[in-house]
């Protein structure tokens, strides 16, 4: 079996071959004189999908994150008796003659996780059928327009309800780095392109990470990719208390002793709601109505608007031209905007015209820049100084669309939550090194505990904005302008002109840069604002 690289002009032959006693297959890669210098240690050994004979964590990456695309297909189910993770490590490859069967009756190349799917064998000695699983249709679907609003609507996120304040903490001219991240973040896009095209196994960042550096990288970025998700959790957690506290401000309560005000019990009560669809095994109806995602954003931004003009708040001006003081706080806010890239890979590998695929990203980030650009401008203008962590706390509360406006913004992250914390419960559930562990009761409690610890989090640094730019500044810095440019330049090297290079790693040291200054500053106040 001979797969053509076409960007490293390099042919690769692939050849599986039987154990008799253990039925194990072992790939071996040759790779043609000519480019073996400039493509070692990229092979990808056995696929992203096992390492000498043992799966690689995390194998439920791609299928987990396959939800935001649920324009496309929503359909994913969980937890059926065992965990969706046990699939891809419980299965040995078929004999290279039926394997070659097998892989030629497949409209594309797939990953050996994908082989695998073909011909399930035992798993902890019995038989384990794909019937038991509902798994995201594998082959390329979607079209450029479902490409596209796959891409806006990850990119649709709660940022957008601190943009003003980040225009009110670095200032007006603060607004062009709102730009400078998207032209950066979408160039970067097509670079994780290219490294997904240099090899047909590769699917995923995870995958890429693993292209690049091995085991190491592999596991490194989805420890990275799984903290964001993680982080956002807890942002939802405080965003639905702030929101609710707004609705209903006098409400407390004492339980034990202890004092509730409005925000904790909120929080609390938010997350005692949302627990059960963590425990679904069926998430089709919550990611059908986070597609939504898209639409809900315009409302909010429609009901600022309509505030502003029809109801008479009016729009101000104030503020200052430029705070270099406050800049990094402000930096970290309009980076979170645009952490969409764990998810890129997956849209691309579903597309069924890949190379439109840079066209996807550059209407999805233009869309991204005008919305965040356009409600950074209205908040600030309305609301000027006095602006809080989420524009939606400073809408007057009598008003119809305000009341719209914040019921929103408690309702969609009630639908997200759970499509966003999934991804790192299967990758615990991984893990486990029982097979007899693996069942739908110590899934239960596993993703119980991570929605509890997601609440104290939040209960403790109870600071959307601070805590925004933090994650901002440390993680989506580091998927989104520096490891795609480390592992392009780490895969393609030795292929790539000096001007190449040279942007690469001017994208590097702005990551760098901002990662350093973000994230000591998002550190510091968070420390100033839990001492207060």
């Amino acid at each position: 079996m001979k797969l053509m690289d076409e960007d490293l002009g390099t042919e690769r032959a692939d050849e599986f071959a039987t154990d008799d006693e253990e039925n194990q297959a072992e790939r071996v890669c040759e790779i043609n004189d000519d480019s073996e210098s400039d493509y070692s240690g990229h092979s990808m050994a056995s696929d992203n999908a096992t390492d000498n004979g043992h799966t690689i964590w995390p194998q439920s990456y791609r299928d987990s994150v396959d939800m935001y695309t649920s324009i496309v297909s929503p359909s994913f189910g969980f937890l059926r008796g065992t965990s969706l993770t046990r699939l891809g490590s419980s299965m040995r490859l078929p004999s290279k003659r039926n394997l070659a069967s097998d892989f030629d009756s497949l409209p594309t190349k797939p990953l050996i996780s994908d082989l695998e799917k073909v011909v399930p064998e035992k798993l902890s000695s019995r038989k384990l059928s794909l019937n038991d699983y509902d798994l995201p249709p594998q082959k390329k679907q979607s079209s450029f327009a479902q490409a596209v609003l796959n891409g806006i609507n990850v990119l649709c996120g709660v940022g957008l309800l601190a943009a003003p304040f980040a225009v009110k903490e670095g200032g007006w001219l603060s607004l062009s780095l709102i730009l400078l991240f998207a032209v950066i973040a979408c160039d970067t896009g097509i670079l994780l392109q290219k490294c997904l095209d240099s090899s047909p196994g590769l699917r995923t960042y995870p995958d890429i990470g693993q292209a690049a550096f091995g085991k190491p990288g592999r596991q490194m970025i989805a420890i990275i990719l799984y903290m964001e998700l993680y982080a956002a959790c807890v942002e939802y957690t405080i965003m639905m208390g702030d929101n609710l506290s707004s609705l209903f401000p006098n409400t407390n309560m004492y339980i034990a002793g202890m004092h509730l005000n409005s925000n904790q019990l909120f929080a609390i009560t938010s997350t005692l709601i949302i627990l059960p669809t963590v425990w679904l095994r069926n998430l089709s109806l919550l990611a059908y109505i986070s597609v939504g995602g898209v639409l809900i954003t315009g409302l909010v931004m429609l009901c600022l608007v309509w505030i502003g003009v029809v109801d008479n708040v009016g729009f101000h001006r104030s503020g200052t031209a430029l705070d270099l003081a406050n800049l990094p706080v402000s930096v970290g806010i309009y980076g979170f905007c645009y952490a969409g890239h764990s998810v890129f890979p997956n849209i691309y590998s579903s597309m069924k015209e890949p190379s439109q695929f840079p066209w996807v990203l550059i209407i999805s980030f233009f869309f991204g820049w005008v919305l965040n650009t356009g409600i950074a401008v209205c908040g600030y203008l309305m609301f000027g100084d006095s602006v809080k962590s989420q524009f939606t706390l400073n809408m007057p509360k009598q008003l119809v669309a305000s009341k719209v406006s914040l019921w929103t913004t408690v309702v969609i992250p009630m639908t997200k939550y759970a499509l966003t914390l999934t991804p790192v419960a299967l990758s615990l559930e991984e893990l486990i090194p029982s097979a007899q562990l693996q069942t739908y009761s110590v899934s239960i409690v596993i993703r119980t505990i991570l929605v509890i610890s997601t609440l104290v989090v939040a209960l403790t640094v109870p600071f959307f904005a601070s805590l925004m730019s933090l994650v901002g500044s440390f993680l989506t810095m580091l998927v989104t302008l520096i490891f795609p440019c480390v592992c392009y330049l780490s895969i393609l090297k030795g292929r790539l002109s000096k001007l190449k290079i040279a942007v690469c790693l001017f994208y590097i040291t702005i990551g760098v840069v901002c990662a350093y200054a973000g994230t000591y500053s998002a550190l510091t106040r968070i420390a100033n604002q839990t001492n207060e």
